[in-house]
């Protein structure tokens, strides 16, 4: 699978619907988090957060160092996942957190190319995510 936008993430970014946007921090900001794809399998139709399996570790906050330039969407900080054991990670999914349940926390992004470090396998150590130069992903 190559990377790829959720596309019920897009529909609901174009209709300005309810944690679409990118900008929130903290219980409203973007997360990052781990996925061993032996578990999970990207899917268009798939919308929240509960759709996913396969997570491992504790997943991270972008931050508020986000940018937004010329299309693009970026941080300028890597993620440290801490104390990661588990399964093998080959992914990352980005999502929208909320107030509500993960029912309601809107998946943005699959990325498995492109990222330094990945595939790999958890020793209970950290495992940091260095950005590409370009940027997460443009739309």
């Amino acid at each position: 699978m190559a990377n790829a936008l959720y596309p019920l993430w897009k529909e609901a970014l174009l209709q300005a619907s309810a944690s679409s946007d990118l900008a929130g921090t903290g219980a409203t900001g973007v997360w990052c988090a781990l996925v061993d794809t032996g578990t999970y399998t990207y899917s268009a139709a798939h919308q929240y957060y509960s759709s996913l399996s396969g997570v491992v570790g504790t997943d991270v906050e972008v931050g508020a160092t986000k940018t937004y330039t010329g299309g693009a969407f970026d941080s300028t900080t890597d993620l440290t996942f801490t104390s990661v054991s588990g399964a093998t990670v080959e992914a990352l999914v980005l999502y929208r957190k909320n107030a509500g349940a993960n029912t309601t926390w809107r998946l943005i992004a699959y990325i498995d190319t492109s990222v330094t470090g990945l595939p790999v396998t958890p020793n209970g150590g950290n495992i940091t995510v260095a950005w590409h130069t370009s940027g997460i992903f443009a739309l």
